[in-house]
């Protein structure tokens, strides 16, 4: 059966990859998909391979996510290095990104605040504000797309996987995606929706990074969308009680159930939950790590592909 092949100039062929890169170690692997951290030989530089076979997979999602990596360039978002093809596999040579999910940090961490949980949220802002002046929706945001950069303390946050992202021009998109729980209400009612879906998940990451659980949480995923496209979420005590107003507002505002109404990007980046004046710096990590650990247990939230 013939197949259509990815066609892009910078593309390169090779009938061995081994020959290209050592292989180090296995980060992760998904359904279609495998990642190593690899040396590459003739430079010695450190990446991360993805590693994707061509049996399994739709290649229009594998074009437009190198379509959407190559007009990106920001501080917080994994950047797409190189590019090559064999006869089973295509491979995508991504910066390396070291430091670990953002849960695994915090539960790691012993010292956790609201300062903390609005520095992340700054650098997603501020990436995903990149991403929609250049037309770029992400379209799957959630935590375990967010990773930091090294081990350090002060690594910054990277965004990434970029499999569901689309570049905008129009402003308009219809087709329904993204993960069940961060999915906005107006992609769930099937209606026409914009880049305001990014908002909402940020929104929805922010509520689980002062709490430890998410807004919406049903067993079964018809309930679970009902209550989503409703916008049916509490504060619920005693979780709650230690987290500033200031905090609530701006998930308010990120999780309008009315798109027209949410937040955007700009307006995020200017409220003072994000420029740091109202964050508390009260410790709240023993109550959010028993909820994480409670509620996104590694089987059920890790899904990478």
């Amino acid at each position: 059966m013939g197949r259509k092949e990815i066609s892009c100039s910078w593309k390169k062929n090779t009938s061995n990859i081994k020959e290209v890169f050592d292989f180090k170690a296995k980060m992760g692997s998904g359904s279609f998909s495998d990642v190593y951290m690899v040396r590459e030989k003739s430079t010695g530089n450190l990446y991360a391979l993805k590693c994707l076979r061509k049996k399994y997979l739709m290649l229009s999602n594998l074009e437009n996510e190198i379509k959407v990596l190559r007009r990106i360039k920001h501080d917080n978002v994994v950047k797409l290095e190189d590019f090559y093809e064999s006869r089973t596999h295509y491979y995508l040579v991504m910066e390396l990104v070291s430091g670990g999910e953002l849960f695994d940090r915090i539960l790691e961490r012993g010292v956790y605040t609201e300062k903390d949980a609005s520095s992340v949220i700054l650098q997603v802002l501020q990436a995903v504000s990149y991403l929609h002046e250049n037309s770029i929706v992400h379209r799957d945001l959630k935590p375990e797309n967010l990773l930091f950069y090294d081990t350090d303390e002060n690594a910054k946050i990277m965004i990434s996987d970029f499999g569901l992202s689309k570049i905008s021009d129009h402003g308009v998109m219809s087709t329904a995606c993204g993960t069940p729980g961060y999915v906005a209400p107006e992609v769930l009612s099937q209606k026409p929706y914009s880049k305001a879906v990014d908002c909402w998940a940020i929104g929805v990451i922010t509520y689980i990074l002062l709490c430890g659980y998410p807004p919406f949480f049903e067993e079964n995923e018809t309930r679970l969308f009902n209550k989503i496209m409703r916008a049916d979420y509490a504060f619920h005590a005693p979780y709650w009680d230690d987290i500033s107003e200031s905090a609530k507002d701006f998930i308010k505002n990120m999780m309008q159930k009315n798109p027209t109404q949410r937040f955007t990007t700009e307006e995020a980046l200017v409220h003072p939950w994000i420029t740091g004046k109202t964050a508390r710096s009260q410790d709240i990590c023993q109550s959010v790590c028993e909820q994480l650990r409670r509620n996104f247990a590694k089987s059920k939230w890790k899904v990478s592909d």
